[in-house]
């Protein structure tokens, strides 16, 4: 089987972090956010992914060769010269992706973390036989997205309301698809819509049938979201594979420590943490719903909550940095700084407070 990851564009919602490694790069619960996807699609037998891209590919593509010999996976490109939409990448890769098994294939949308049910969703879609199958979640505030409306029995998708005013359903598409090769032939070469365009049009042939996600589901590709799905992600680990997560005296909730990162005496760490490769936090740190990524530093005494602190960082003593702070790669904090919702661009040195949610350039 094979898989098309549509990669996409810039990441400016996940800036800085983006401005060092390309969105699908960035570091997810100790690791990139596509290895996750990648990982759950290798297990399900799929044998190649394609990645659609319109943002330095050759940068994906040097990372993952590491990741194709070690998963044994084969890992290609799809170059858009222009951006086009999220149907138009599928149309541009059909000869990577129509192999004449007629075998189906997964597209999935790069910022989506969930629990990648994908074997269900294989036997779900053989099981209904029509041309397409998406899945969806439930939103406790559907009138913010596009809701998916089916029949609960069969699964069969009859229409789409954007932004609905009125109460319809509260299923959205969840970003992950797995499409006949037939579908390909509704989809021109062009800068083009999955949702708005094809989806409909298959939907009319009744030909579409949508799956509801069982597990947690996040769009991890802005800060607030990232830090709730990091918590939903533990929460899903402590479920499945308790003994991956950290556990001690200083532990509280739940907590992901890189087997080589250090923590110093009468530290407080959790809930919902991710420390890093090579990470150190020294005496007497405090940190809370927040990442701290590859090669940081936290100094004696700090404390860290509600943000992302990028990789190569140091945090000074005493500092406190809290509500939102971004900082992106090789940012060093000064010792008794406070950090209220600051957005650090990489290779700054904060030697003052930031007391409101800025930009420090």
């Amino acid at each position: 089987m094979k898989a098309l990851i549509l990669v996409g564009g810039f990441g400016t919602r996940l800036r800085p972090l983006t401005l060092s490694f390309p969105k699908p790069l960035v570091d997810f619960a100790n690791k990139p956010m596509i290895l996750h996807q990648i990982e759950a699609l290798k297990d399900v037998g799929v044998t190649e992914v394609i990645l659609a891209i319109n943002y330095r590919p050759e940068v994906m593509i040097n990372f993952l060769k590491d990741f194709e010999d070690k998963l044994g996976i084969k890992i290609t490109c799809s170059q858009e010269t222009e951006p086009l939409g999220t149907a138009g990448p599928l149309a541009l890769a059909r000869d990577k992706l129509v192999d004449g098994s007629g075998e189906p294939f997964f597209v999935l949308n790069s910022d989506v973390i969930s629990e990648y049910p994908f074997a269900e969703l294989i036997q779900f879609h053989k099981s209904h036989g029509g041309e397409a199958t998406i899945m969806v979640t439930k939103v406790d505030e559907p009138s913010k997205y596009g809701v998916v409306v089916m029949d609960e029995e069969t699964g069969r998708v009859d229409r789409f309301v954007e932004k609905p005013k009125i109460f319809v359903g509260n299923k959205i598409n969840a970003g992950i698809y797995l499409l006949n090769p037939s579908v390909l032939d509704h989809i021109e070469l062009r800068p083009t819509s999955i949702e708005k365009e094809v989806f409909p049009k298959i939907s009319a042939g009744q030909k579409l049938y949508a799956m509801v996600l069982p597990g947690f589901w996040m769009d991890i590709g802005q800060p607030k979201d990232y830090i709730t799905g990091l918590r939903l992600y533990l929460d899903s680990l402590r479920k499945k594979a308790p003994s991956r997560l950290a556990a001690g005296p200083h532990i509280v909730g739940n907590v992901l420590v890189h087997e080589n990162a250090v923590i110093g005496e009468g530290c407080l760490i959790g809930p919902d943490v991710a420390i890093g490769p090579g990470c150190v936090i020294e005496s007497g740190v405090r940190l809370s719903r927040c990442t701290v990524m590859r090669g940081v530093r936290i100094k004696k005494h700090s404390c860290v909550s509600s943000s992302i602190i990028g990789w190569h960082s140091t945090v000074g003593q005493w500092a406190r940095i809290e509500n939102m702070t971004i900082l992106g790669e090789d940012v060093h904090v000064s010792d008794e700084v406070y950090s209220n919702g600051g957005v650090v661009l990489p290779h700054k040195e904060i030697k003052s407070s930031i007391l409101k949610p800025e930009i420090v350039m």
